[in-house]
């Protein structure tokens, strides 16, 4: 095999296929071999994003390359969030030798909380970035039974990130004392054939000693209806609430989609941002919709009076309803 530009190897080998996966090698296979090949020509690793193949049984994965340019640089977050996150992961990665001195598994587990739009996905990808980490996007709706899990959990890498998002959504994993309703949780409850007993101990036990560098990640917009034991320290070790956006971070995002670091503007929309309820996602969309940087910040500006007068407008028809 020879790529334009490369010098042609001379070694080789041959795979034999039955004729009924055709398809696949020739769309698939191939194509993984060639990006590998180019990966290793230029010495650098193409990182991979895995979801699961529905149409198959077992543990199944497909890949796609993953080029998200989240870095920790461009996500607006809180600095000091942000630094401490960062010297989290670096200890990790430092500490294998640590993990084997105490017993423990070498895994670390994160849980990302907070209200749609506050940048979990895009965390996750820098994440992945910052260590240069595979992803493996779980979607627990697609487990059908307790082995299946097992078997999907397993085959996953080293050095990969395992992902769960919005978590909550599952009814196994919620606290049973949140759910109200018996018919609606029995119900819930006989929808899927694992439990969160099986998931606990994929996490704990088989999927965490089978590897190394295991990165384990769940998202939630609603942390309070989560089952407690899926948040203890060994499984879920650092909690990190994504809020809403804050003068720090609309800063980053300023800079990223605008190229400034101070603006007349800013000042008026410190103020604004610290009093609303607004996602970096939201103001992102808003710095979009100019490039010059006067026309975008003054939507900016327009858009968080919108939402200030909204949610004035909620505070007092509560304070009325509370008087009645």
């Amino acid at each position: 095999m020879m790529l334009q530009g490369q010098t042609p190897s001379k070694s080789s080998y041959q795979i034999t296929f039955d004729n009924k996966y055709r398809g696949r090698v020739q769309n698939d296979y191939l194509n993984h071999v060639l990006n590998t090949y180019e990966a290793l020509m230029h010495g650098e690793k193409v990182l991979k994003l895995y979801t699961r193949l529905d149409r198959y049984e077992g543990e199944r994965w497909k890949s796609v390359d993953f080029r998200h340019p989240a870095t920790f640089d461009t996500i607006a977050m809180d600095l000091e969030l942000k630094k401490a996150i960062v010297d989290d992961l670096d200890k990790f990665l430092a500490r294998k030798d640590f993990y084997r001195r105490v017993g423990r598994a070498w895994k670390r587990g994160y849980l990302l909380y907070g209200p749609p739009g506050t940048g979990k996905s895009s965390l996750i990808a820098a994440m992945a970035n910052y260590l240069n980490f595979d992803i493996y996007d779980l979607d627990l709706s697609s487990i059908s039974s307790s082995v299946e899990l097992r078997k999907v959990m397993l085959s996953t890498t080293n050095r990969s990130i395992l992902v769960v998002e919005d978590i909550d959504c599952n009814s196994e994993v919620r606290d049973r004392s949140k759910i109200e309703d018996e018919e609606q949780l029995q119900a819930k409850k006989h929808a899927k054939s694992f439990t969160l007993s099986t998931l606990l101990n994929c996490i704990d036990g088989l999927w965490s000693s089978s590897g190394e560098a295991r990165i384990i990640v769940f998202t939630t917009n609603h942390r309070e209806i989560l089952d407690p034991a899926l948040l203890r320290p060994g499984r879920m070790d650092m909690h990190i609430h994504m809020s809403y956006c804050t003068t720090q971070g609309f800063r980053v995002l300023a800079f990223n989609y605008l190229g400034i670091r101070d603006h007349k503007f800013y000042q008026e929309i410190d103020g604004l941002v610290e009093s609303t309820k607004v996602t970096p996602a939201s103001l992102a969309e808003e710095l979009m919709k100019s490039d010059d940087a006067n026309v975008a910040l003054r939507e900016v500006v327009n858009f968080l009076k919108r939402k200030k007068g909204e949610e004035d407008q909620i505070e007092e028809e509560n304070k009325r309803q509370r008087t009645v």
